[in-house]
């Protein structure tokens, strides 16, 4: 198995598309010409008259700040600056884990509604339930915040309290609590047994995905004899990415060999190839992997390399098709710079941007009514200013990203499931590693 240490992120755009893939480096830029410094300076003559005669007084930091992001976008729609707050935000989701109170929540009626608490967390053990609403955070109200800034309230430094006010059915006054925080740690894999079916669903691919993912198979191995176990589901629905050395390894966990990703940049010397080693944790089982268009970056090269290998059979709808490599480039006053530097490359050398991972066998998902005609298909390629992949087309990449809430109406769950029962059948079920043009 790889167990690489590794600087590099496969991620999300922090909260819009998709993620990508990302290297730590701090390589000194080579110089520009005399003309590029002449047309700086205007830059410079401009932020002065802004800053002096400007109808109000403007945030000099911000003007900067958004001068250089325009600049960036301008590139494509992954590369930005990240000041301090969104460069710590990246490293807090990459680590899979942070100071807060450990509870699933949600906005209901402009209060924040507690979906669950997670088990031994400083919630749960302060006796905050399901369905509380909190309705103040520190003595202030909860109205008038969006979702994400009461959020960042109840997070915070491992051991410093915070009071919370909730409003629970059946009481018949509101409950305050004291609570202290801790470290949170995010499961990035969920798993399960469906009776004879391993079930795993990778929700990120953060410094904690192969371990959680380890944990999943052996748990699954314990529960179900092997005798008795038809195979596994690897469910990268929905999944935005991560960090590309935890895609190598959970690609690695079912591979016995081959090439996993490739990524290519701008000069030939620059492309990194990334290997499988020898030993598959579930011994060979079949394995089908789900992809949608809510698929991206980290799982894509996961599904691409299983696909490509014939490790494993991908059924869904076509997925994301974000095939693009940022470099993580640390600046002044802890900022970065992300900056788009390579593409990305399947086992057959296909590059996915703005095409997608491709299912061997094609099963859509249907809309419940409320969602009909409200639930937009995104894609990378309908990304303003995306880079154009070699083999884009008009069809372009994306699909529905919806699963539904319970397993029984999961269509796309089902036909895996009655795959590996052997209810239904298909010509590229199982995959048949052997099958694979292996690069040398």
């Amino acid at each position: 198995m790889i167990r690489r240490a590794s600087l590099v992120l496969v991620g999300a755009l922090m909260g819009a598309t998709a993620m990508s893939a990302i290297y730590s480096v701090t390589a000194p830029a080579e110089a520009a010409g005399s003309s590029t410094y002449r047309e700086l300076s205007i830059f410079g003559d401009v932020f002065e008259r802004v800053r002096a005669q400007y109808v109000t007084p403007p945030k000099e930091d911000q003007l900067i700040e958004n001068a250089i992001n325009g600049m960036l976008t301008s590139l494509d729609p992954h590369s930005s600056y990240m000041n301090a707050k969104d460069a710590e935000d990246m490293r807090t989701q990459t680590r899979g884990e942070f100071g807060g109170l450990g509870i699933e929540v949600t906005m209901e009626d402009e209060l924040v509604k507690v979906i669950t608490p997670i088990d031994d967390t400083p919630a749960a053990r302060a006796g905050v339930l399901a369905g509380d609403l909190i309705s103040k955070i520190d003595g202030a109200d909860v109205r008038g915040l969006k979702l994400e800034e009461a959020v960042d309230k109840m997070r915070g430094k491992v051991n410093t309290p915070i009071k919370l006010t909730l409003i629970r059915k059946g009481a018949d006054k509101p409950i305050e609590l004291e609570i202290m925080r801790d470290i949170i740690a995010v499961k990035a894999v969920k798993y399960r047994v469906e009776n004879d079916v391993g079930y795993l669903r990778v929700i990120s691919f953060t410094e904690k995905t192969f371990d959680d993912l380890e944990k999943g198979i052996e748990k699954i191995k314990a529960d179900v004899p092997a005798d008795k176990l038809k195979g596994y589901v690897l469910d990268l629905r929905l999944n935005p990415g991560g960090l590309l050395d935890q895609a190598i390894n959970v690609s690695d966990a079912f591979l016995e060999r081959g090439e996993v990703v490739s990524t290519r940049g701008r000069n030939e010397d620059e492309t990194r190839r990334f290997n499988a080693s020898p030993g598959d944790l579930t011994d060979g089982k079949p394995l089908i992997v789900l992809v949608n268009g809510g698929s991206a970056s980290a799982s894509e090269i996961v599904a691409g390399a299983l696909q490509d290998l014939r490790r494993a059979t991908v059924v869904g709808t076509r997925s994301f098709g974000k095939g693009s490599v940022q470099t993580i480039i640390p600046l002044g006053d802890a900022g970065a710079l992300r900056l788009t530097t390579a593409l990305y490359y399947t086992p057959s050398g296909k590059s996915i941007q703005g095409t997608g991972i491709t299912p061997d066998i094609k099963v859509d998902q249907p809309l419940p009514p409320e969602l009909q005609g409200k639930l937009e298909t995104a894609g990378e390629s309908s990304l303003r200013g995306h880079i154009k992949g070699q083999s884009e087309n008009e069809e372009g990449s994306g699909s529905a990203a919806y699963v539904p809430p319970e397993a029984k109406d999961d269509l796309q769950l089902q036909y895996a499931l009655e795959l590996l029962r052997g209810e239904k059948t298909d010509p590229s079920f199982p995959a048949n590693p052997e099958k694979a043009e292996l690069k040398n």
